[in-house]
């Protein structure tokens, strides 16, 4: 048996309007109980122009960059700009981009930020300028490391940028189970939607789940995984709109790893939303997604 640690990212601390506080929580809690040691965490740098123009478009990486983005464009994409949001924003894209390299040779990798799927090629949206896992995808193909991707995206919003990012390319397939009745209000279109109705319930949602990843793969074979692991399907969930208990969220991340395990490929996890009223449920229905993997795949 070959003993190895998962790679994690502790992303840097920031005070915006945006929730942050589960970001800081969330390596303390995994600290705390055992989980994790010091030594399985690494603090990535700032992506580079280069990975980030790869997906993006010049015109808009240059104004996000310049702070040269308009107010309106501020408030769609839920943030204040600043020069300190920016860096953030780029150490979450190489966090992912790194995770992904370390997976390769050890299996699974964390981000504890991440999953920045409403941001599209020219604008950002619902708390993403970026989109961190397209932009790792893209490099993993690139570079020839990679030839077929699965993204499994369980946030309760659609994965609606990359969703449009990824429209056609035959080398990776987008998975996005949500919420119907949920934000976005226009959505996109993956090559694989599974819309919620208000009120779903953990039978029903495992269900579905369990029977989209056998209907995936049984017309597509990836080598590699990037799973959105949002926990804002959970019932308590301020935005959410779902009834997952939390139970329910945790044999989620079961299923999803098992699948992982019984196909032997990497994952990158990416921790997405999560807006329950009492900060201690999300912490720990992220911490659950951190267990449940170490528990399959090491």
């Amino acid at each position: 048996m070959i003993a190895f640690h998962p790679i994690y990212v502790h992303p840097l601390p920031e005070n915006h309007r945006f929730p942050m506080e589960k970001y800081d929580l969330l390596p303390k809690q995994l600290l705390h109980e055992g989980t994790v040691a010091e030594s399985d965490f690494f603090e990535p740098n700032l992506l580079s122009e280069e990975d980030i123009l790869a997906v993006h478009t010049k015109d808009y990486w240059r104004n996000l960059s310049e702070l040269n983005i308009s107010q309106r464009e501020q408030r769609v994409s839920g943030f204040v700009h600043s020069k300190a949001l920016i860096e953030r924003e780029r150490c979450i894209m190489e966090g992912t981009l790194r995770a992904a390299e370390f997976a390769l040779t050890k299996k699974i990798g964390f981000n504890i930020a991440g999953g920045t799927h409403h941001a599209f090629a020219d604008r950002g949206e619902g708390f993403c300028l970026l989109n961190d896992q397209v932009i790792a995808a893209n490099f993993l193909l690139n570079n020839g490391r990679i030839q077929k991707i699965l993204i499994i995206d369980l946030d309760v919003h659609q994965g609606n940028g990359t969703a449009a990012l990824l429209q056609g390319n035959e080398n990776v397939f987008t998975f996005s189970m949500h919420g119907r009745n949920n934000y976005p209000l226009q959505k996109e279109q993956s090559d694989l939607d599974v819309e919620l109705e208000d009120g779903i319930q953990d039978k029903e949602y495992l269900f579905l789940l369990a029977k989209s990843l056998d209907d995936i793969l049984n017309r597509f074979q990836p080598n590699f995984v990037f799973f959105q692991c949002g926990v804002d399907i959970l019932a308590t969930d301020k935005l959410g709109k779902l009834a997952i208990s939390m139970n329910g969220c945790k044999e989620r991340d079961r299923i999803v790893f098992d699948c992982v395990r019984q196909l032997g490929v990497p994952v990158v996890c990416t921790m997405g939303g999560g807006y329950s009223p009492q900060i201690k449920d999300i912490v720990e229905a992220h911490a659950q997604t951190f267990r449940v993997g170490m528990d399959l795949l090491l």
